[in-house]
């Protein structure tokens, strides 16, 4: 029986990589990204029939509910759901403008909690099936070790952190094993974009 997966943020960074992975192993992915303009990237994934794109910004509880519902009526069951979708403004939290405040936190945390809640039903199903499921968090080590010009977005993965704690006892009982992973920077081209002295203020990745 082929596992399925869905994987957010996948499109770019480490979620295009784990999408690529899984789909080696034999997966079924979901990939959930707000864009997929970037053909070049997804590599063989482009033509792989075990790889399903589907655009959704998770900032909208409109489309999360829209797409996990095609995910639910082409897979009643998923062994995993893997949130790498994410998004980085950098500058002092004196300075920061509202709208990239509440970007950070649309995204990296309710989105995330979007991604969990509306995914379950399948993920239970999995668990009863094969008698586990997973959800892997994409945190940071900036939710540990925060820097100058991070502020918000080290608070969105200190959520994360916390949540992941709480949905892993939540859902023992239904046999879905939570856990997060807190890489340190990695060059993905969020953070290259970021990174350059001529970032575009408007530019929203996933990833």
């Amino acid at each position: 029986m082929i596992k399925s997966a869905i994987v957010t943020g996948a499109s770019s960074g480490i979620g295009l990589e784990t999408s690529k992975h899984l789909v080696k192993e034999g997966w079924k992915v979901f990939g959930i990204d707000i864009n997929y303009e970037n053909k070049a990237a997804l590599g063989g994934l482009s033509n792989n029939n075990l790889f399903k794109p589907l655009v959704c910004d998770l900032a909208s509880e409109d489309e999360v509910y829209k797409n996990m519902n095609i995910i639910q009526k082409e897979a009643q069951s998923i062994d995993a759901l893997i949130a790498c979708a994410g998004i980085l403004r950098l500058g002092e939290l004196s300075q920061m403008s509202i709208k990239d405040f509440d970007l950070i936190f649309n995204v990296n945390v309710r989105g995330l909690w979007l991604s969990v809640s509306q995914s379950m039903p399948m993920l239970k199903n999995a668990s009863k099936i094969s008698g586990t499921a997973r959800v892997v968090l994409l945190s940071s080590v900036s939710a540990l070790r925060p820097k100058i010009n991070s502020g918000a977005y080290s608070a969105s993965k200190a959520a994360v952190s916390q949540l992941t704690r709480v949905l892993a006892v939540e859902c023992a009982k239904d046999n879905i094993l939570v856990n997060a992973i807190a890489p340190g920077t990695v060059d993905t081209p969020m953070v290259r974009e970021q990174s350059s002295p001529k970032k575009q203020g408007n530019w929203r990745p996933s990833g």
